[in-house]
């Protein structure tokens, strides 16, 4: 399983990071949130451990912006705080549970099999494989298998693509996704986007099945016509 840490304490986020290497896990340790998004776009991660305190971007607005690319990922938030409108803030920013420090590291890998097991997480699953109505994905390979050949996609394309499909039947954020690919959300940029949606919808236009729409003021949605 690889895990994103966003911790800005430097001695408990080596701690951290080292116990749970140690127990298997691939780790990689951000000191803001600034820096824990660039590297949740840049990467592909299977479980969040977020410091609610933290310089640059906080734990609650990391996850938020974490949530409009990604419903699912499990995010854990890490606190020196524990009141309940604290909690609350945190489960409404999508986090999935909460650790209040101290803790100890037996109680953190336990709120992480506890919060693995909840959301089905297959710690031994192969590389990712996703079917588009009748159209087979890898991300991981970036290729559509298509009827006429397999297509091999840009990097925009199949980081694009990916969010769609992570996000099937429910609207990706516009501004959002353009931050996460793209690094800023300006006019040209989106007009840049546009142009990629275009294509990726010339590619899917073999099935009839699929759509993307637009959502005005919003974003996009992948729908299937099953759906």
């Amino acid at each position: 399983m690889k895990i994103l840490l966003a911790e800005d304490d430097q001695n408990l986020g080596d701690l951290l990071a080292n116990f749970l290497k140690n127990k298997g896990f691939q780790v990689s340790l951000k000191r803001n949130g600034k820096e824990a998004f660039d590297e949740y776009n840049s990467n592909s991660y299977d479980f969040c451990i977020f410091d609610v305190m933290m310089p640059e971007m906080d734990g609650f607005t990391l996850a938020k912006e974490i949530r409009e690319l990604d419903k699912k990922v499990p995010i854990l938030f890490l606190t020196a705080k524990s009141m309940k409108e604290d909690k609350l803030e945190g489960f409404s920013a999508g986090g999935d549970d909460y650790l209040t420090k101290p803790f100890s590291m037996e109680e953190l890998l336990a709120r992480i099999t506890a919060i693995s097991r909840r959301t089905h997480l297959d710690e031994n699953q192969d590389d990712e494989k996703y079917m588009v109505g009748k159209i087979k994905y890898e991300p991981t390979f970036r290729i559509l298998h298509l009827e006429e050949g397999n297509k091999k996609l840009t990097t925009k394309e199949n980081q694009l693509l990916h969010l769609l499909i992570k996000n099937k039947n429910e609207i990706l954020d516009r501004q959002a996704t353009l931050r996460a690919i793209w690094g800023d959300d300006n006019y040209f940029n989106g007009r840049s986007m546009d142009v990629y949606i275009a294509k990726i919808r010339k590619m899917l236009k073999e099935d009839q099945s699929v759509e993307i729409m637009n959502i005005h003021g919003k974003g996009f949605k992948l729908v299937t016509k099953e759906a």
